[in-house]
Order: structure tokens, then C-alpha cells, then sequence
């Protein structure tokens, strides 16, 4: 017998810890255009696409357990500087650039991959590598 795992969908919730929430939400809400479905003191939570979901966690207020009415949340957190990618289309590459430039973020570089994606790099107020990625980087995108 096999020890096939059951299927895995796709990746919901990314999430990033922040130092300055208000910093932070200031980035994402001006500069990516992200509009907020759940504010509070301990989170931020945006919609990026069909099923994902990006949350700001104030850093030292995710290190005890939450009680909810459904249950509790394990204590969790991170540090250092994180990467990930938001997926873009090919014709917003230069809207992108514009956009970036109008907010004075600076593009710490661009890379044009063998598949044809192109990928533009910037960092959040924390740190954070962000992607703007295009389609034909990876087999599944």
C-alpha cells in the first residue's frame, strides 16, 4: 500500500509579521491597491486573487494562544526577512513600474526568466522581498 497524501489545493493564507501595523497597512492599502476585509489591532487581512488571502500580523501579539468562539488559534510568529510573490499579468509590467515609481518605492531589480515571466522585486516597510510575477515561471504557473 502506497502512503499517498490526499491533495492539496492551493496555498489560502500568507502571512507576514510586521512591526508597525499602521506602516505596514499604509504600504499594502497605498502602494498595492489591497483593500482590507478584516482590520484590528493584532491583524490586517486583504484578498489577493480567488482564494488567497494575505494577513499582517503585529509582531509579539500572535505569541499566546487566541480564544475564539470556534476554538483556539495556536501562538505562532516569525521574523526575518520573508519573500513571496503576487501574481501579475504580462501587460501590467510597465503599469506596475509606473505605479511603483509615482509611490517612490524603489525596484530592486527586475529578472526576465528562461519560461518568459518576468519578475519585479521590491521590499515592504519591514523588509519583505515582495514579487510581482507574471505567468511562465514555474510548470503550474
Amino acid at each position: 500500500m502506497a502512503d499517498t497524501a490526499p491533495t492539496l489545493n492551493g496555498v489560502v493564507e500568507t502571512g507576514l509579521y510586521v512591526d508597525d501595523l499602521a506602516k505596514a497597512r499604509a504600504f499594502y492599502e497605498g502602494v498595492m491597491g489591497l483593500r482590507s476585509m478584516l482590520l484590528g489591532d493584532r491583524l490586517a487581512a486583504y484578498p489577493v486573487g480567488p482564494g488567497s488571502v494575505l494577513l499582517l500580523f503585529q509582531k509579539g501579539l500572535t505569541d499566546q494562544p487566541l480564544d475564539t468562539p470556534g476554538g483556539t488559534i495556536p501562538p505562532h510568529g516569525g521574523g526575518g526577512s520573508l519573500h513571496y510573490a503576487f501574481a501579475i499579468s504580462a501587460e501590467h509590467v510597465d503599469g506596475w513600474l509606473a505605479r511603483l515609481a509615482g509611490h517612490g518605492v524603489a525596484v530592486e531589480s527586475i529578472v526576465a526568466w528562461p519560461r518568459g515571466a518576468r519578475s519585479i522585486y521590491v521590499r515592504d516597510p519591514d523588509g519583505h522581498l515582495v514579487e510581482l510575477v507574471t505567468p511562465g515561471l514555474w510548470d503550474n504557473y
